[in-house]
């Protein structure tokens, strides 16, 4: 079958997908989606054209036909394959999304906090309609092709509404397994998560690929945290090696939040994570913690933004990447410091190993400032492992791939051991070596 333009081809599947929603093309939320199908008929995809786009080829994703999840045959997962999947030895509620849609059957939530909302968007919309209305699409603006997408076709994902003065004790894990033997699917979970003023939340959300063929995850997540609340949001993607994955997180915080955003990604063809906070108010922290493995011709290309609007606020990022065979990283690591955004500490590092002569990286660290009493600093290095440290461990008898290893171990270590839940530290640890093939250094 010849293939459509890649614009055409969404616009005229979305006749079809409108006669799935049966009641719900006569909602508000719908008319947002049909604005965005507007949108994305004006947009273009992103080429080596735009700045933002200019080391990621997106090409190979533009140029496929993928058939919006709604418009499929529901894949059949049962319990067995998803517990294979899950990280474990801790206790959490789970959700399970199947191609982007929500599974009430798969998933385990239990008991909840008095005022707690843990589910899926569609069931928040059905229960809470005018909160989704009031804040879907208002975090996080339309800036390219593949958000007008997500939010033309989006019909459900996570979703996470926390009142004022409650922790959630247990961490939430979400599992969004995409699969399919039959077609190239379009995943487009959408997200929304709301944090009250002094509350707490844990969020790791797991993102797998089973099935034979390709198929493109395309993930908008708006994030609201509100005075001293805190948000850890862990992303764990571990797709298909021949899979697509793109995904935006917006976050808005307010006065004396904390965000902790962990980035760590392993899986996927090409894989674009646009990640962005804005410090809305004052005593802000924000962290951005990032490692990235790639390895044959895997492309993973990490843009972060922190905004620094308003004064006396702290953002801390730290990102590092292992590149092994062909593979290609991309690091871009914005900074604004706002005019009225006095006191400000922001702080970035951004470091590389290339473990094969053809394994690259662009990196990119940007800082604008307009306030003129600030800490900031930023920074990139790229090399190879370090020579002398490993000799002098094979000096001591080590093996030369367990030598490589304990310095792998080392050189990621600064990132995981941010990572506060322990058996998923140590779960984290182990998949570094597995995705590399190298041998497993438990402890330093």
């Amino acid at each position: 079958m010849e293939k459509k333009n890649p614009k055409e081809w969404y616009i005229s599947n979305f006749e079809t997908f409108e006669k799935k929603l049966n009641g719900g093309s006569k909602t508000y939320l719908h008319e947002i989606r049909k604005e965005a199908l507007r949108e994305l008929a004006s947009l273009n995809f992103p080429t080596f054209r735009n700045e933002e786009w200019k080391y990621t080829d997106v090409s190979p994703i533009v140029n496929n036909n993928f058939v919006p999840a709604v418009n499929t045959t529901p894949a059949k997962v049962d319990k067995k394959t998803i517990d294979q999947l899950l990280f474990k030895n801790f206790d959490y509620h789970l959700l399970v999304f199947i191609n982007g849609i929500f599974s009430e059957e798969l998933s385990d939530i239990k008991e909840l906090p008095r005022g707690v909302f843990i589910g899926s968007l569609k069931r928040l919309y059905k229960e809470r309609p005018q909160l989704v209305d009031q804040h879907l699409n208002k975090v996080s603006r339309i800036e390219n092709a593949f958000n007008a997408l997500n939010t033309a076709y989006a019909v459900d994902g996570f979703a996470a509404i926390i009142p004022d003065c409650v922790i959630v004790e247990k961490p939430i894990q979400i599992l969004y397994l995409n699969s399919s033997e039959t077609e190239q699917i379009l995943s487009v979970p959408r997200n929304l998560i709301m944090v009250g003023k002094n509350s707490q939340l844990s969020v790791i959300t797991n993102h797998r690929g089973t099935g034979s063929e390709k198929y493109f995850s395309n993930i908008v997540s708006e994030i609201l945290v509100d005075e001293n609340g805190i948000l850890d949001f862990y992303k764990i993607q571990y797709e298909n090696d021949e899979a697509y994955h793109i995904e935006k997180v917006q976050a808005i915080q307010k006065k004396s939040s904390v965000l902790n955003h962990y980035n760590i990604n392993f899986g996927g063809a090409i894989v674009r994570n646009d990640i962005n906070s804005v410090l809305d108010d004052e005593n802000i922290e924000t962290h951005f913690y990032g490692l990235y493995l790639a390895h044959g011709n895997q492309h993973v290309d990490n843009h972060t933004f922190a905004d620094h609007a308003k004064p006396n606020c702290m953002s801390n990022e730290l990102y590092k990447g292992i590149l092994d065979d062909n593979a290609r990283g991309v690091f871009n690591g914005k900074i604004i410091v706002r005019k009225d955004a006095q006191k400000t500490n922001a702080y970035q590092s951004n470091k590389t190993i290339l473990l094969s002569k053809t394994a690259k990286i662009d990196t990119k660290p940007q800082l604008e400032i307009f306030a003129d009493d600030v800490k900031c600093s930023h920074g990139a290095t790229v090399g190879q492992l370090d020579e002398e440290a490993e000799f002098y461990i094979r000096s001591r008898g080590v093996p030369q791939e367990l030598a490589k290893s304990m310095l792998i171990r080392a050189f990621a270590n600064d990132v995981i051991e941010k990572v506060k839940i322990e058996p998923l530290k140590e779960q984290l640890n182990h998949m570094i070596f597995e995705h590399l093939k190298k041998v497993e250094i438990l402890n330093l």
